[in-house]
């Protein structure tokens, strides 16, 4: 078996009004919804190689494409991988390491989710998109939004 490096990406894609897309996993009972997240395929890629290349797989959406624009915040976060998960990684590898991302993209891009990965999308508000994360690290991008998208709070 192949383990899961512990060094992943979270990637908010959003419109230029700040619109945020949310997708429902499809391996999760509850109602969990989250921004684009990937692991490292190999300890050497990356954190940029590995946004775009999860953003393609997870959405369809080519980070490099006309009127795209992939931003590095530059921010790390550092948490306890959920136990359920825990089996992904090496034994006694308990924690990961996400580096966060933004991706500005044309409003109205089309969108096709990965059936393996979501089940459902939504465009949200930032503010609603931080309500309905699962995820204390996808709920507190979303609420820097609009600092790294360097748009004012009513956009």
């Amino acid at each position: 078996m192949r383990y899961k490096i512990p060094q992943s990406v979270l990637v908010l894609i959003h419109t230029p009004a700040l619109r945020v897309l949310m997708m429902r996993r499809a391996d999760s009972a509850s109602d969990f919804w989250q921004c684009v997240t990937g692991s490292k395929d190999e300890e050497g890629e990356p954190f940029a190689q590995t946004a775009r290349r999860e953003v393609l797989e997870e959405t369809g959406i080519d980070a490099t494409g006309p009127g795209c624009h992939l931003l590095d915040w530059e921010l790390q976060n550092v948490y306890d991988i959920y136990p359920q998960w825990l089996h992904r990684y090496a034994p006694g590898v308990t924690r990961n390491v996400e580096r966060v991302f933004s991706l500005r993209v044309p409003t109205g891009i089309s969108v096709t989710l990965n059936p393996r990965e979501h089940t459902h999308y939504r465009w949200l508000p930032w503010r609603e998109a931080a309500d309905c994360c699962y995820s204390p690290s996808n709920a507190e991008a979303c609420l820097l939004l609009p600092r790294f998208a360097g748009a004012g709070l009513n956009a």
